[in-house]
């Protein structure tokens, strides 16, 4: 392992210390085995352990101890994640559809002067808050996509708000040291337009724009990925890599809806499944790797897998690589950063960025 990729490593460990340092630890001393019972927990960490978990075991989908049944108890059914039989198949086939490659390449406008500014920003000798961006994109995104007609401050608006909502979930379902109440932040920015499954998309849209995009470029800056970005074979390779380290949703929390057994263990309805995705795709070890990346079926792990898999994978990689491309001309590095310790998903609370000084200032 490169300097650089130690460096990149050290500096993205600090999200996962700032958020839940307990857990992690935890977590980190459990992934030696592939299924490994802690009480009634069940920390799932093998690959093959992960895809099994989310393909071939009957989950309950409303349970106390999961994301559905967060959502639920926070937000009202109908959200997808709590939904099950047919109205979670006709769910998913309109969500898949307007998230497709077609859907995608409609809505990429939505976010082009987010990265046209930055540019220009950039090219000044300005430095930029990727965290910023990250909202303003997400913001955008899913006012688009839920056909609301706000303004660019009301978009980063609402993004705020989603990881505000986000935050406060994460706080209320999760052990932690700000034990609080749950707050939705959401009712006020959507002024009562948008149903549950509206406001899942915007927490889904906006947490993991908010976790991956800054990430993703203090990476890049780190261990110096800029001419894998700069070049439109190899990035699409480094996103999917850098993707798979992040991995910006790294624990899924799962109940059984019957009994089972996983890799010899035992689990019943009364267990709550721990799938640590983040060691699933061997992000913890593998540094990202544009020459030798892991397979696809690794990778696509960071969205799930099966059925339940997020739709919303198209998208996430399709920003990423706008982001990149924009920023590889100028090569930035990373002026200063802080890590958000309310973040519901391991995140930069500020990551400043500014153009190289040997780069020259404009593309």
């Amino acid at each position: 392992m490169s300097s650089d990729h130690t460096r990149a490593r050290r500096r993205d460990r600090r999200v996962y210390l700032a958020s839940h340092p307990v857990l992690f630890a935890a977590f980190a001393a459990l992934r030696r085995s592939p299924v490994r019972r802690a009480g009634s927990r069940v920390v799932v960490s093998g690959t093959d352990a992960v895809r099994r978990t989310l393909t071939e075991i009957r989950l309950d989908r409303v349970a106390e101890r999961t994301t559905g049944g967060a959502i639920r108890r926070h937000e009202g059914s109908g959200a997808l994640f709590d939904q099950t039989g047919d109205a979670h198949r006709l769910a998913r086939r309109d969500l898949a559809r307007r998230l497709d490659s077609r859907g995608v390449a409609q809505l990429r406008p939505v976010w082009r002067p987010v990265l046209d500014e930055m540019r220009a920003a950039l090219a000044r000798g300005d430095e930029i808050d990727l965290c910023d961006v990250a909202d303003q994109i997400s913001g955008r995104t899913t006012a688009a996509l839920l056909g609301l007609e706000l303004t660019p401050a009301e978009c980063v608006e609402l993004a705020r708000a989603a990881r505000r909502t986000a935050s406060s979930a994460a706080a209320a379902e999760v052990p932690s040291w700000r034990r609080l109440g749950f707050r939705d932040d959401l009712v006020d920015a959507f002024d009562g337009r948008v149903d549950p499954l509206g406001k899942m998309l915007a927490l889904a849209a906006v947490n993991t724009t908010y976790a991956a995009v800054p990430r993703a470029v203090a990476w890049a800056a780190d261990a110096d990925l800029w001419p894998d970005a700069l070049d439109p074979v190899r990035r699409p390779v480094l996103v999917a890599e850098l993707l798979r380290v992040l991995a910006p949703t790294p624990l899924l929390p799962r109940v059984p809806a019957a009994a089972a057994e996983l890799d010899g263990c035992p689990i019943t309805p009364d267990d709550q499944l721990l799938v640590m995705v983040r060691h699933a795709v061997e992000a913890h070890r593998r540094d990202p790797d544009v020459d030798a990346p892991a397979s696809p079926a690794i990778g696509q792990l960071v969205f799930g897998a099966g059925a339940h898999a997020c739709p919303g994978a198209h998208l996430a990689r399709t920003q990423l690589d706008d982001v990149l491309a924009a920023l590889a001309p100028y090569a930035p590095r990373v002026v200063r950063c802080a890590a958000d310790r309310r973040a519901a998903l391991p995140a930069w609370r500020t990551l400043v960025v500014a153009a190289r000084s040997d780069v020259g200032s404009s593309p």
